[in-house]
């Protein structure tokens, strides 16, 4: 029987403390369908020994690399979700794993009593993983969440024969758990009792109706955005803002504005999340969801419902086999992941009568994997796509891809393109300008990118430009301040000396914008030119920037251009007048020096939630900053210049009516960082003004301040600290340390600690 996620009982004796002091070794592997042994040898080396399978091609020196990692060794080896029952196909698998030691196990996880049979051996466990009686209790949890005692004890006879009809699987409970959570009668729970869908036997015999009748719920438009899905491998990891992005590449989300469009993107995953379409959720640091996966039955069944019309290859060298994959089917959206030593075969794009139609084209490539000759062939003929992605996430990877060929023109449908990673790319074709239906380009991480088509201003249609990473950009083009629609520009590249560079003054059309930063601002000598951008009138602005540094190259020549950078720079922050509805605030290399920066400059920021002050190298004192009401998070890093920090810090004073004062009301994080020269944090003076200070922190970050004596008493404990981060600061490493300290006692109840 299968599990949600890791099945339950596998994942107990992979994770058991006692299990873990008992083997040398433990490996996870999910198998899933179709079997691939070349991606199971991979995985089984990756787990043994992260990144050492990269350069391995050869099926055989896999299965000899495994023979020796595990030589000598007690392992337990967990094969997940086990389909395939020819005991051939595994025969090199336990050849190679014979070198165990004695006591080594393999526990097999499986939907098919066949397989365990089959593949049954002396030092083979097999497991039938999970119960009905299991089943119901996953099935209770969700869909009788929030009732009274008298609807469950209703509607209990029923949920028990429905659970009968999920056969062992858990996933079928959980999802049609999830569609009854929405039905509070006894008919609508007899109704789906009784439907005609659990009668279906074509997907395996009848074991997705109940993902069927959860199915069946959804909107249309929700529907076709969980087809889309089966694009993806199994067990891949689908970050959520790509998957939205990829809906509104297809039309799937209306053709709104852009915000309306996110909206909708958001509220159709939540959807499809809700009734256990996604699982294995990872949050990004505002707690928002940025990972997920699917199950892989889940991925079976977008695969059944969508005909066919999605289809991922992976290609480790040779063309037979991806040709062979593509068959008689009639190809919408395709994923190709590309390992070291394959490339893109050029025949597969010779006969493309089934691949014409495609909208969607994502490559994944690892490095040699692209032929010059591909790229112009596949924009001759493939001119239906919306999307084309040609980048790898994983940082480390290197893309050989050297130049855009100008007939990316043809791609006239074409609304996102993705170019991140492709490091040797210096610029882009001016034909890319004929892509009048281009809403997001992503060069972000092109680190050699150094100029973008200067006609830029013709892609009227462009929303989002991500350039973040790429240093080697001078400037962005002037056309640039004609794009009215766009929302997104991660390095606005302020282009001093640059002919046909676009000036501060190029943003005050785009007010549109949520998120941006502008870079090269010490080229800038100009502060009328900054009020004419007119920051403080976007009020659709969430995220700023403003980096205070000089563009790439050239630094030395131009920086002599500003008679006194440190006038200059607070003249062009006063003049770069905040978005009174910022959330999201970074200052980078402010060299300002007169009263830290205007006072009012920041009390205007009511709706700051986060902010970063890095590099101020003339700053001798913190800006007060305890007034923001709505400041969560504050990161402070690189202030060479700051000695002490006291009551200036945190900008108010006692009132003289005896109400209580509070400085920083809603702060929860707080990290100071790089801070060299100071030596004293005293608080001492509000305390005794009876001033409230900083109620709500919960985690404090003291990293690189090697001077530093001490920390506020008062922090460590009169607040609702949880977490204590003490990092490369040797007084405060003896100070706290852990029972011998002088201080320990004062810290010693705060839940986390960690001292380095």
């Amino acid at each position: 029987m299968g599990g949600i996620g890791k099945t339950t009982l596998a994942q107990f004796a992979y994770n058991n403390g006692d299990v873990k002091k008992h083997f040398d070794e433990r490996i996870w592997v999910c198998v899933s369908d179709p079997f691939d042994e070349f991606r199971i040898a991979r995985a089984l080396i990756e787990a043994l020994k992260p990144g050492s399978a990269k350069d391995l091609v050869e099926f055989q020196s896999l299965m000899q690399h495994i023979q020796e990692w595990v030589e000598g060794k007690k392992f337990l080896l967990v094969l997940d979700d086990v389909w395939n029952e020819d005991y051939y196909k595994w025969e090199p698998f336990y050849k190679c794993l014979k070198n165990g030691l004695h006591g080594s196990k393999i526990l097999i996880t499986t939907r098919k009593d066949r397989v365990a049979r089959c593949i049954r051996s002396t030092n083979v466990t097999s497991v039938n993983v999970l119960s009905e009686i299991e089943c119901w209790s996953v099935f209770e949890q969700l869909a009788f969440f929030d009732r009274s005692k008298e609807e469950c004890e209703k509607l209990e006879n029923i949920g028990r024969q429905i659970v009968s009809k999920c056969k062992g699987l858990p996933l079928a409970a959980k999802t049609i758990a999830s569609l009854l959570q929405s039905r509070n009668t006894e008919k609508e729970w007899q109704n789906i009792l009784e439907s005609e869908i659990w009668e279906l036997e074509e997907v395996e015999r009848g074991l997705l109706t109940p993902l069927l009748l959860s199915y069946n719920e959804l909107p249309s438009k929700v529907k076709q955005c969980f087809t889309y899905c089966a694009v993806f491998p199994k067990d891949y990891g689908i970050q959520k803002k790509e998957l939205i992005n990829l809906w509104m590449a297809q039309g799937y989300l209306s053709e709104k504005g852009a915000k309306e469009m996110e909206d909708i993107g958001e509220e159709y995953f939540n959807i499809l999340a809700s009734h256990s379409f996604f699982q294995d959720f990872k949050k990004d640091d505002d707690g928002e969801i940025s990972t997920c996966k699917m199950h892989d039955i889940v991925h079976d069944f977008a695969q059944y419902l969508c005909s066919n019309e999605c289809s991922t290859i992976e290609i480790h060298g040779g063309e037979e086999s991806a040709m062979s994959s593509f068959g008689e089917k009639k190809i919408l959206h395709l994923m190709l992941t590309l390992y070291r030593g394959a490339s893109v075969p050029i025949s597969i794009w010779g006969n493309v009568k089934r691949l014409r139609r495609l909208r969607s084209l994502l490559v994944e490539s690892d490095e040699h994997s692209w032929s010059s000759k591909v790229l112009p062939q596949l924009f001759d003929k493939l001119t239906c796509l919306r999307a084309l992605k040609l980048n790898r996430d994983r940082w480390s990877c290197v893309n050989y891809i050297k130049e855009i060929p100008t007939n990316i023109e043809k791609l006239l449908h074409l609304k996102y393109l993705n170019l991140k990673g492709i490091k040797k790319i210096e610029k882009l074709p001016e034909t890319m300008c004929e892509l009048y239906k281009l809403e997001r380009l992503d060069v972000s991480c092109c680190v050699k990118l150094r100029e973008l088509p200067r006609g830029i201003g013709k892609l009227r249609k462009l929303m989002y430009l991500h350039n973040e990473g790429t240093d080697s950009l001078r400037y962005l083009p002037a056309g640039i301040g004609e794009l009215i629609r766009l929302r997104r520009v991660r390095d606005f590249v302020v282009g001093g000396g640059y002919d046909r560079a676009c000036s501060l003054g190029s943003l005050k059309k785009l007010n549109l914008l949520r998120d941006c930063r502008i870079r090269g601002l010490g080229d800038v000598s100009d502060a009328g030119e900054a009020r004419r951008a007119e920051l403080e009138k976007k009020k659709n602005l969430l995220k700023l920037g403003l980096h205070f540094g000089h563009s790439r190259d050239g630094d030395e020549e131009r920086a002599g251009r500003r008679e006194n950078e440190e006038d200059e720079d607070e003249r062009l922050l006063e003049a770069l007048g905040p978005s009174p509805n910022l959330k999201k605030l970074r200052i980078d290399e402010y060299r300002g020096r007169r009263n830290v920066v205007p006072i009012n400059w920041f009390m205007s920021l009511t709706n700051l939630t986060v902010l970063f002050l890095f590099g101020w190298r003339n700053c001798e004192h913190l800006p007060p900053l305890g007034k923001l009401p709505s400041l969560e998070s504050l990161h402070i890093l690189g202030m060479e210049n700051v000695k002490r920090v006291g009551n200036e810090f945190l900008g108010v004073e006692g009132d003289t009516d005896g109400c209580s004062v509070i400085a920083f009301p809603k702060l929860k994080l707080l990290r100071f960082r790089y801070m060299e020269e100071l030596e004293e944090w005293d608080l001492g003076t509000a305390i005794k003004e009876e001033i409230i200070i900083m109620p709500r922190l919960s985690s404090l970050t003291i990293s690189s301040c090697p001077k530093l004596k001490a920390l506020p008493d008062h922090l460590l404990q009169k607040t609702t600290l949880q977490e204590l981060y003490i990092r490369r600061c040797y007084i405060l490493e003896e100070r706290y340390r852990e029972e011998t300290g002088e201080d320990w006692p004062k810290i010693r109840h705060i839940p986390n600690i960690e001292i380095e």
